[in-house]
């Protein structure tokens, strides 16, 4: 703990590691290893086997961190205001079960609630983005900053379609309605890890989502913020990691946070 920088480069290789797991795995994968956890909650094997990777190798880089995982392979119940790796195995498991090719590994590690480490290993891409807190965002090797763009009409923007709480769905639509109006787009791709790693590196101007998890965005917020961005809650506050809505990009965050409250605040 005494040394971030060193312990990111290592969580880095494990990340490939898990990646070059799930890289091999997609040559052979049939749709009759889906699993449901949930209505359109999808879950493979290579999910909960490259999760086991991850603890397995984290548990001796950092014996005395706990565990929150996407899949649960660990049985533990975290202390959510202790030492903690954030685990999505496989973030984009749709995506990876139908063969796009817009999915990766993300871990954060987190401390009393707040990010402190993180690695987001874009598999496709082969690009391995990392940050741990003070140090900077980078991505293999390179420093990486949000983009200089100041204003929403000149934003391209990240979000998420949710799966569940459609009680919701109206106020989300009004928010796509407008959006598409003042922006130069809005995009979806599937895996909310990667939209905050290019948000990190500027090739979104933000993202943003509601009803996510944790291990969605624990390594992603950390490396926006690190890379010279803003993250908050729907509601301008800071409890997005475990609220689950987020709103992370650059100068023009602000600007977006006001629309999306104007329709989301009661």
């Amino acid at each position: 703990m005494n040394d971030l920088n060193s312990l990111t480069q290592q969580l880095s290789l494990i990340s490939k590691q898990a990646g070059e797991f799930i890289r091999q795995e997609r040559l052979s994968f049939s749709l009759e290893s889906i699993e449901y956890k949930d209505v359109n909650n999808l879950v493979s094997y290579v999910d909960k086997e490259a999760e086991k990777l991850l603890v397995e190798h984290l548990s001796k880089l950092l014996p005395e961190a706990g565990f929150i995982t996407e899949e649960g392979t660990t049985g533990q119940l975290a202390d959510r205001n202790g030492l903690n790796w954030v685990i999505d195995p496989l973030d984009g498991t749709a995506n990876f079960i139908h063969n796009v090719p817009m999915y990766c590994v993300s871990v954060g590690l987190i401390d009393k609630g707040r990010t402190i480490a993180g690695v987001i290993y874009d598999i496709n891409r082969d690009e391995c983005y990392s940050a741990y807190e003070g140090g900077g965002s980078w991505r293999d090797g390179q420093r990486i900053r949000v983009s200089p763009v100041k204003n929403l009409n000149e934003s391209m923007l990240a979000t998420g379609f949710p799966y569940t709480r459609f009680d919701r769905m109206h106020r989300y639509l009004k928010i796509l309605e407008t959006l598409m109006q003042k922006t130069h787009g809005l995009r979806r791709m599937g895996s909310a890890a990667l939209d905050l790693a290019y948000v990190a590196c500027g090739r979104f101007e933000a993202f943003y989502e509601f009803n996510l998890n944790s291990w969605d965005m624990a390594a992603g917020v950390l490396l926006v913020k690190e890379a010279g961005g803003i993250v908050t809650d729907f509601h301008g506050g800071d409890e997005f990691l475990f609220r689950g809505d987020v709103i992370a990009g650059c100068a023009m965050q602000p600007e977006l946070l006001e629309e999306i409250r104007s329709f989301w605040e009661d």
